[in-house]
């Protein structure tokens, strides 16, 4: 048997209290030799703290019936085996099989890997809230960092709030790193672990703590995963709205890119409000240069468009591609062609956005309400060969009204009426999305203004 692996006999549990009461001895016996030369030299108390501090052999652990009872929360076995300090710390060690790339084979093959935990976090990650405590008043370290992570990382990582509060209440450090540089509230990623954030930060968590990779904050974290209420948690005790993560972006940039998944939207704009509200920047760029606004277009979010815009932000800012929010909207438009794509084209042109580039009709040439909205801010219909070949033929029979209608009117004179509403438009520039309401004209010419869906121009 490998000295590293214990089968929990009663006989192995006997060896253990031995090996115990043998590492005391020791330790005493070292005690003593230190009194005898602190007699004998008198050192200064600066040697005394140099003195080299006994170090605990760290014990593995391979029993799958051991295993069993930690995963199943056995507690009245967890009591019969668990007695002491030392097995309350041993490390314990599975081999799974997980997939690697073998550059020799040239194919995905299955390979063994070791992992290790400890009771208390397998204990902890599963809400075994009477087994960790018994673990714990065996002597079981609470901010043991074991296979990459501590026991307060798997509880609040697993929503426990009664397995977070015994872990604070016992001296576990709010603030611990795991081995990847993640704090217990970066982990706090889902609904459910408010209140596990909220235990956390009582207990002295740093609000503003970052992330050792990506420095990203816990602010960060909760508006990457559209959580208003730990967004809010953590503005309320003091969270930096203006810090910037290693690839430069905002929690507001993290949120509005982020919001892509049209069920979650209304978390995502809730969260982009608060931020909004609680004084972030609108205009400040992340990674590729890219504003609130670009992400918000690329994402088809009408809703934070809106409040993007009605903050201030910038329309026709160019990202490290040259592209405004605009062109990303365009270049989405077949992602989310059930989202309404045209509503985020015609809200950026009511704000002022620039006069779109012809060669740009080709992303939305599959979607007739977005081309119509476009061509229908010209004054005149532009060359059709930047798109009507990315028109498929099924499309076309479907809403060959509406293309055979721009066809014909290609380099043609538009009618006066239709002149007038650009020249208006023109005038009113980034005032259109308010100043269109405000001309004393009937209401038909009000609507007329703000480009309204045909299925075909005229």
């Amino acid at each position: 048997m490998s000295k590293e692996t214990f089968v929990f006999t009663s006989s192995t549990l006997r060896s253990l209290r031995l090996q115990r009461e043998k590492l005391e001895w020791e330790e005493r016996q070292r005690a003593a030799s230190r009194q005898w030369a602190s007699q004998r030299y008198h050192p200064t108390a600066r040697s005394l703290l140099s003195l080299p501090k006994p170090t605990r052999h760290l014990e593995y652990c391979r029993d799958p019936a051991l295993h069993n009872a930690l995963y199943t929360g056995d507690f009245p076995r967890i009591q019969s085996i668990f007695k002491d300090k030392i097995t309350s710390n041993l490390i314990v060690e599975t081999q799974v099989e997980e997939l690697e790339w073998s550059a020799d084979q040239g194919m995905w093959v299955l390979t063994a890997q070791k992992k290790h935990t400890s009771p208390l976090r397998i204990t902890a990650a599963r809400g075994y809230q009477e087994c960790m405590k018994h673990l714990l008043l065996k002597g079981a370290d609470v901010n043991a960092v074991i296979g990459g992570k501590a026991a307060l990382h798997d509880s609040c990582a697993n929503h426990h709030e009664e397995c977070t509060r015994l872990l604070l209440r016992y001296g576990a450090n709010a603030n611990i790193l795991s081995e990847e540089g993640l704090a217990p509230l970066h982990l706090c990623t889902t609904q459910e672990t408010l209140p596990c954030a909220q235990l956390l930060l009582e207990y002295g968590a740093l609000v503003n703590q970052k992330s050792r990779d990506g420095h990203a904050s816990p602010l960060h974290v909760a508006s990457r995963h559209g959580l208003e209420d730990h967004v809010k948690l953590y503005l309320c005790y003091g969270a930096n709205i203006a810090h910037r993560n290693q690839e430069g972006e905002t929690a507001l940039n993290t949120a509005c890119a982020n919001a892509d998944r049209p069920e979650k939207a209304g978390r995502y704009y809730q969260v982009v409000k608060q931020l909004l509200d609680g004084g972030a920047n609108v205009q400040i760029a992340g990674r590729k240069n890219h504003t609130p606004l670009h992400n918000a277009c690329s994402n088809c979010h009408i809703g934070i468009v809106e409040l993007l815009l009605q903050h201030g932000a910038e329309v026709n800012i160019s990202n490290c591609a040259g592209n405004t929010p605009m062109d990303c909207a365009l270049q989405a438009v077949e992602d989310y062609l059930e989202e309404e794509r045209e509503k985020v084209i015609i809200i950026l042109l009511n704000h002022g956005a620039a006069s779109i580039n012809p060669k740009m009709l080709k992303f939305c040439a599959s979607s007739p309400r977005s081309m119509e909205i476009i061509l229908n801010s010209y004054d005149r219909v532009v060359s059709c060969d930047s798109w009507v070949g990315a028109v498929s033929t099924e499309m076309w029979q479907e809403h060959q009204m509406f293309y055979d209608s721009a066809l014909f009117l290609v380099n043609q004179p538009r009618p006066l009426q239709h002149l007038a509403r650009c020249a208006i438009r023109r005038h009113l520039g980034i005032r259109c999305h308010n100043g269109i309401s405000q001309l004393k004209l009937p209401s038909a010419l009000h609507e007329y203004l703000f480009l309204p869906l045909k299925g075909y121009l005229k």
